[in-house]
């Protein structure tokens, strides 16, 4: 897969995302995946033929090269950004599950006419699809839910990748010079690296993007937690007067009762005083 159908599929997924995650996918791709395609890969070129000792010792340089860089800078950044875009992809499953949902039950209720249909009924139908195809969803429900736990994975993701490379390299600079004792070398032997200063910037620069997405990626959770709690009070409001209209229309309701049972007593008391009245006559 490219990273071109990696963007498709992600700008699928950004209609339904908020205006942060949106933001997230331009500096994810701009500052990221565009800095590592065009500069990064020719900064790091062929590592391991750029890396010399002072030893003729075979092996040696292998050995050396192996223990202070066991994974590519280049190769790191390219999981940390598959790991890191694979969450958005649930979002996407269950985007695509809803639409199939509600687009087979759209289908279901124009099935019911059979061939009778006339073609008013088919053109609203299509009318009906497409738009069900440029619906965005509300995240709400079961989607807020999605939508939060690959925020939440993508968080782990990025902090556990930038853990890894600075526990793998030491920090964050290149060194300019290594001292490898490792066998089969004779002894302590010095090994340099190629373009340090150059690397030290690109990884300082991948770096403080991590930091950028990851702190898009918090506000973006913090916003749909804060928009969830005011949903609730305005939804217990409601409730809130739906009950009290129940009440009011049960009162009401009783009261009419009363009346109408107080109408009927009277009209029995009125005609048994008029038989009473008429026998004492």
């Amino acid at each position: 897969m490219t990273w071109g159908t990696l963007y498709t599929q992600l700008a699928g997924v950004n209609r339904h995302s908020t205006s942060l995650g949106k933001v997230w996918l331009s500096v994810l791709f701009i500052f990221r995946v565009t800095v590592l395609v065009l500069a990064a890969e020719s900064v790091w070129g062929d590592e391991q033929s750029d890396f010399v000792c002072n030893t003729l010792q075979p092996g040696c340089e292998n050995v050396c090269y192996d223990h202070f860089f066991p994974v590519s800078h280049i190769r790191l950044w390219c999981l940390q950004l598959v790991f890191v875009s694979t969450p958005a992809l649930l979002v996407a499953m269950y985007v695509a599950y809803r639409h199939h949902g509600d687009k087979r039950q759209i289908l279901q209720q124009g099935s019911v006419g059979g061939r009778c249909r006339s073609d008013k009924a088919q053109a609203a139908q299509e009318a009906e699809l497409e738009s069900l195809r440029r619906r965005r969803l509300p995240i709400a429900g079961p989607l807020w839910w999605t939508y939060a736990c690959s925020l939440v994975v993508r968080l782990l993701f990025e902090g556990g990748f930038m853990y890894a490379l600075y526990v793998l390299y030491d920090g964050f600079q290149m060194p300019r010079l290594v001292q490898c004792d490792q066998w089969p070398c004779p002894n302590v032997v010095d090994c340099f690296v190629s373009r340090p200063t150059e690397k030290t910037v690109f990884t300082v620069f991948m770096a403080a993007s991590s930091c950028v997405c990851m702190a898009l990626n918090m506000a973006e959770l913090a916003y749909l937690v804060a928009k969830a709690i005011a949903r609730c009070p305005s939804s217990r409001r409601r409730g809130g007067k739906q009950k009290e209209k129940g009440s009011n229309c049960s009162s009401t309701s009783s009261k009419d009762k009363t009346l109408q049972q107080n109408k009927k007593n009277e009209k029995l008391l009125s005609s048994s005083s008029g038989s009473t009245c008429s026998k004492a006559v």
